[in-house]
């Protein structure tokens, strides 16, 4: 998934932003309302862990904002403890779920998995394309029962055309996927991805598309 953390403290958010890639996530991470309204018009994301409590508004804000606009992109809000009230107006408001500080950096993690399994809309988390095998619960892939090891990218790609079986996704939809905004891309790094994911998972698994992307073969099922 992508993932934008908004956290004002230095030492958290950076906590926060290399524990959520060690997970495997794609990450952007900034400290204020601003830059973060700024990233969501530039960029699609899946999460949001949002602070309340910002130098130049309060989070809650940009909850609204992001509801009103009928948004599906997945919100954690992160409070004090004292802050109550504004834990209960932030899920009367649209957010998912909250968690209050200090919190364990595996538990914030587990949130985040746990969110995005609702959002899925899939009954298991498991998508099958003829004998492979896509758990996206446990970001896992098997092909003939065993397990393939696939790199935090090339999972992200299969991750994202798990989660939209039947359409196409196109090269600037994955990279936007993979990449952060302030990480460089290179112009064949997709279809190196790909191709390495071809290699461990057999030709099957991801269709081209010429002139639009790609996507997860025909035979899929859930």
């Amino acid at each position: 998934m992508k993932i934008l953390i908004i956290e004002d403290e230095p030492a958290l958010g950076s906590a926060v932003r290399d524990r959520v890639r060690q997970a495997g996530h794609v990450v952007d991470w900034f400290k204020t309302l601003t830059d973060a309204r700024a990233a969501l018009i530039a960029s699609s994301y899946d999460f949001l862990p949002l602070d309340l409590g910002l130098p130049d508004g309060n989070g809650r804000d940009l909850l609204r904002e992001i509801r009103r606009d009928c948004s599906s992109l997945a919100i954690l809000i992160t409070t004090a403890q004292d802050q109550v009230s504004d834990r209960i107006a932030g899920l009367s408001e649209g957010a998912d779920d909250y968690i209050v500080k200090p919190y364990d950096l595996d538990e914030l993690v587990a949130r985040i998995d746990a969110v995005a399994r609702r959002y899925a809309a899939l009954p298991d988390n498991v998508v099958m394309v003829g004998t492979i095998r896509i758990d996206l619960a446990r970001r896992q892939l098997e092909r003939d029962g065993q397990t393939v090891d696939l790199s935090a990218r090339e999972w992200a790609i299969v991750e994202l055309l798990a989660r939209r079986p039947g359409a196409v996704c196109s090269r600037e939809q994955i990279e936007d996927a993979l990449y952060g905004l302030s990480d460089d891309v290179e112009s064949n790094a997709i279809e190196v991805f790909v191709s390495r994911i071809r290699k461990k998972t057999g030709p099957g698994l991801i269709m081209t598309v010429r002139g639009r992307g790609y996507c997860l073969a025909e035979n899929t099922s859930r």
